[in-house]
């Protein structure tokens, strides 16, 4: 429905007071976007100022509408909004400033108000999806939580948004589960970065998004009631909705407005003039009257149905006590039954299926995914059901073949902060996403990654999956936790640290093939929630450490066991968890006195020379594999018994001048 004349007007204006404050934070930066925040400020004045249901003063109330700025370029759009609306911002002229909780790009948990890190191109529409999918579960598995739960996920993307892949897998799958609870808002202004979009474009968008499955409108982008009309048609949608807003970028920009000169700071210069021509006054960031009196209204409207709502989700949590002590309050982790850790060899994907089983039974929070490789990830949870358009309560979600979207999604469920998210597909296709992976990690966000078929081992698949650089490349991203178990114990641990942590994202890696369970170790989940203990200690001078993970730990064991006087053996299945150790625990592991040590893993060398230092050596597979059998190709790279065996006494000879008889007995 049309809004009032009074109300046009008024919207109307506070567009263009946001186009003035963008305008004046940008300049006062030297740095920034001018083209989103002009090019789409109807859309921002009917969103904020009229259609989204927010609390500025409970800014992670459960039930506000969710608005996630795709085009995090755009970021001075979403300020501006906020800053207008109330939320507890920096003053606009600390942009782009050190300490400010006003970056260049929003990021989750610097700004109130900003729902997600965003900034790459296309990762908020999938944060939206993985928003409204989290919906979509809270729905179907609380009882009457549709009583107090009726919010929409709101996400404003860009022409390059829509050019990446991940919004083709993203909105793929969106239509395919008829997110009704999901409105995409297309700035459609015809221009990128280089050029014209004419130049790398031409599909047409609107039929694009209709084989998706979607519900499609086109608008005019600074016609604000057309704004609110098309906005309220979606929400009455029975299918995800795209609005195509045309709008002109940079818009009122003299000699920038419709070029691709509006993409950067280019239209500073004409600030003055612009804002002149706005009917902006020469004060620094001016709010005029008539936008404060509006938007005091605002947040008296939102105070009053945020109070509503508290009275109904009061009465709520009375009669369905038992179901809001499941979803919004902490759960202890249950430790694994022993009857999943003594069964003999397992690999260690299949240990943390029976894991993950275990834990999801006593923990309705945690829920899964996989990129079409459930079968042989072992992740799916037994008796969960399926998440689906016919079954949006179930715990297992089939991404199909979309990792990408898979990972950003996740993180879209984690922002939510409701669900547990895990997710898994081959190590070896952990770069198709990476990129959601170090947003998580940025964003602090507790996803789990589960990456099976973790070496050489797989074998007959040949290089194209086996992942030797794999493990190194996820262990360079800051603030992510890789763990490689080496039997099922070690993989309880790793499970339990993935689950408990909160400040950031867990990568679990797991074999195929079956590893012996080392019983002979005694420490080994309390030693793995450490990220690195003593798997056998010397008897008497230590001279050489033995470090390894995975299936590599079990042939060092093997491999020292005619040196166990000399040498340690150190299980380091988190490089990451370890370093983070305080009170001496690095040093009573790994003693600055023995300078002599040795690396076994079957990846490449370089995260291990922090560990090994000048003098020590590393077994690892810096090239390529092959095609053949698994023991075939471990064997040619040096992981066998025998061969690291040789090394031990090559390097105890060598180095520490000992003699030894053909049986390896020390003379």
């Amino acid at each position: 429905m049309a809004v009032t004349h009074k109300m046009e007007d008024n919207l109307k204006t506070a567009a263009n007071v946001a186009r003035g404050l963008a305008l004046e934070a940008v300049a006062m930066a030297h740095s920034g976007h001018l083209g989103l925040p002009l090019g789409c400020a109807e859309i921002g004045a009917a969103l904020f100022g009229y259609l989204l249901q927010l609390n500025p003063k409970q800014p992670r109330w459960i039930n506000r509408d969710r608005f996630v700025l795709s085009a995090g370029h755009g970021t001075m759009f979403l300020y501006a909004w906020l800053y207008l609306s109330g939320f507890a911002v920096d003053e606009l002229s600390r942009f782009r400033t050190r300490g400010s909780n006003l970056p260049g790009h929003p990021e989750f948990g610097v700004t109130p108000g900003v729902e997600c890190t965003t900034g790459p191109l296309g990762q908020g529409i999938a944060n939206a999806v993985g928003f409204a999918i989290s919906e979509k579960m809270l729905h179907n598995r609380i009882n009457n939580i549709h009583e107090i739960l009726d919010y929409h996920v709101v996400c404003l993307c860009g022409d390059g948004c829509l050019q990446e892949g991940i919004s083709h897998e993203t909105c793929s799958f969106a239509g395919h589960l008829k997110l009704d609870n999901l409105i995409l808002i297309y700035d459609s202004n015809g221009i990128t970065i280089d050029a014209a979009l004419e130049e790398t474009q031409s599909e047409d968008v609107r039929r694009r998004f209709e084989a998706y499955g979607f519900f499609v409108q086109t608008v005019d982008g600074h016609n604000i009631n057309q704004i609110i009309e098309a906005y309220e048609r979606a929400k009455m949608a029975d299918r995800p909705s795209l609005i195509i807003a045309r709008t002109i970028i940079g818009y009122g920009i003299p000699g920038i407005a419709g070029t691709n000169g509006a993409h950067g700071e280019a239209g500073i210069k004409f600030a003055a003039e612009t804002k002149k021509n706005l009917g902006l006054p020469e004060q620094q960031f001016f709010v005029d009257e008539k936008t404060k009196a509006l938007f005091g209204n605002r947040r008296q409207q939102w105070l009053r149905d945020y109070n509503y709502w508290k009275n109904r989700f009061d009465a709520w949590k009375v009669k369905n006590g038992d179901s809001y002590s499941l979803f919004f309050e902490n759960h202890t982790l249950e430790s694994t039954s022993r009857d999943i850790l003594n069964m003999g060899a397992i690999s260690t994907r299949d240990a943390g299926g029976k894991i993950l089983n275990a834990l999801a039974e006593k923990n309705p929070k945690i829920v899964t995914g996989s990129a079409d490789l459930f079968l042989s990830n072992k992740n799916y949870l037994l008796g969960k059901g399926d998440f689906g358009r016919k079954n949006y309560g179930g715990r297992n979600i089939s991404f199909g073949i979309r990792e990408h979207a898979m990972g950003a999604i996740l993180n879209g469920m984690a922002y939510d902060g409701v669900f547990q998210p895990s997710g898994a597909t081959f190590l070896a296709f952990s770069d198709y996403l990476r990129p959601a992976i170090r947003v998580a990690a940025m964003a602090k966000l507790p996803v789990v990654y589960i990456f099976t078929h973790d070496s050489i081992a797989v074998g007959q698949d040949g290089p194209t999956h086996q992942p030797v650089e794999m493990l190194a490349a996820l262990r360079s991203i800051p603030n992510l936790d890789v763990f490689r178990p080496a039997d099922a114990e070690e993989c309880e641990g790793a499970y339990e640290a993935a689950f408990l942590r909160k400040n950031g994202p867990t990568a679990l890696i797991l074999s195929r093939q079956d590893l012996p369970i080392l019983t002979e170790i005694s420490n080994r989940k309390t030693g793995t929630l450490r990220g690195a203990y003593i798997a056998r200690k010397e008897t008497e001078n230590l001279q050489l450490i033995l470090l390894a993970t995975g299936s590599e730990l079990a042939i060092a064991l093997e491999a020292a066991k005619d040196f166990s006087q000399f040498v340690r053996v150190v299980s380091v299945p988190s490089m990451e968890v370890f370093k983070r150790q305080r009170d001496g625990y690095g040093e009573e592991i790994l003693p600055k006195s023995c300078k002599l040590r040795l690396a076994v893993e079957a990846g490449v060398a370089m995260p291990w020379y922090a560990f090994v230092g000048p003098e020590g050596q590393i077994v690892s597979v810096d090239d390529f594999g092959f095609s053949a059998p698994g023991k075939q190709v471990q064997e040619y790279f040096g992981f066998t018994v025998e061969i690291v065996r040789e090394k031990i006494r090559s390097l105890l000879t060598k180095i520490c001048e000992f003699i030894f008889d053909e049986n390896l007995a020390l003379l």
